[in-house]
């Protein structure tokens, strides 16, 4: 396409999101004026003042001394940490998921129809605080730990994992182990972070199971039958015959889902992990900046969810144009 007609065509796109931005600053600038005309505090100035409130958990170092920027920053990070796993662990699920729905056999196809049909039917907020409560009311106190693997433990604190660590200049992988009351060493996942990434990944992948399902039976038969003609073997023939054509009915509808989950994870708060409505939720109680608040908590959720889109737009066009992953 020339470039005159690409830009003509780009105008009245950029005019209208030139408008539509406006519009917001206009509206936000209005009601900042109104709060301050009726003496009521109002700006985005209060991010410097000391936040004045712990996090249980984050990725980095955090006090309460620290601005609340920084708070809201690792408010931000532990809504990552447990959303990008739980997109990674709901894809794979939900792809088995939905191969099991196409199963020739009748006992995995069950199982899987069972799944889906239960799961997706059920509320994730109280899929969330079954698993919570399952986590913190099931498993064992320290003193009994269960070890599903070799290095690790579960109990009602959490998972405690192998971890990296070093400690006056040495080095060096550190194992839990079970210490009185509590577990000392090694990685620990709270069992908050761990109901909701259960939550999550089982609530998603069972949609992302339908997605893989529908996917895969829009590939013609034809298609399959002649690929099998030549002598593909059954894995040969889904690799390189009906995964192709399959991913691109699948990946958008699966980048709503990704979508869905990073929104969903916002129900975190339910169980007490600190991600980002929590902190923004107890942010707003210390400053008692309801507006400005809810703001940064709107702009992050955007901000998230249009690079997601974005990353999916991107493999979308690769797996159109290629018809491969």
């Amino acid at each position: 396409m020339p470039f005159r007609k690409q830009l003509l065509r780009l105008l009245p796109q950029a005019v209208l999101l030139l408008a539509v931005l406006a519009l917001l600053l206009w509206f936000g600038h209005n009601v900042l004026e109104n709060l301050r005309g009726r003496g009521i505090r109002a700006g985005f100035d209060f991010l410097s003042d000391p936040a004045g409130f712990e996090i249980g958990e984050s990725l980095f170092a955090y006090d309460s001394g620290q601005p609340l920027w920084r708070a809201f920053l690792t408010g931000t990070a532990n809504t990552l940490r447990v959303a990008l796993p739980a997109i990674v662990l709901s894809t794979i699920l939900g792809s088995l998921i939905g191969l099991g729905r196409l199963a020739s056999h009748a006992v995995p196809r069950a199982v899987c129809t069972t799944l889906v049909e239960t799961l997706r039917n059920i509320p994730l907020l109280l899929q969330l605080l079954m698993c919570y409560f399952a986590l913190t009311s099931l498993l064992p106190e320290a003193s009994a730990a269960i070890s599903p693997m070799p290095g690790t433990l579960l109990t009602k604190g959490g998972l405690f994992l192998p971890g990296w660590g070093c400690e006056e200049g040495a080095c060096g992988w550190s194992f839990p182990e079970a210490e009185g009351f509590g577990v000392s060493g090694g990685w620990s996942l709270s069992p908050e972070f761990l109901a909701v990434l259960i939550a999550l990944t089982f609530y998603s992948a069972v949609f992302i199971a339908e997605i893989v399902r529908g996917g895969i039976q829009s590939v013609s038969r034809g298609q399959i039958d002649a690929a099998r003609a030549i002598g593909l073997r059954p894995f040969q023939v889904l690799r390189h015959v009906v995964a192709p054509l399959a991913l691109r009915a699948i990946v958008p509808p699966l980048g709503n889902q990704y979508l869905n989950l990073i929104k969903n994870s916002s129900l975190a708060v339910a169980v007490g992990y600190p991600e980002l409505v929590s902190v923004a939720n107890t942010s707003l109680n210390q400053t008692g900046r309801a507006f400005e608040c809810i703001v940064i908590v709107m702009a992050v959720y955007l901000a998230l969810s249009l690079l997601t889109a974005l990353l999916v737009n991107l493999y979308n066009r690769l797996v159109a144009l290629r018809g491969t992953a």
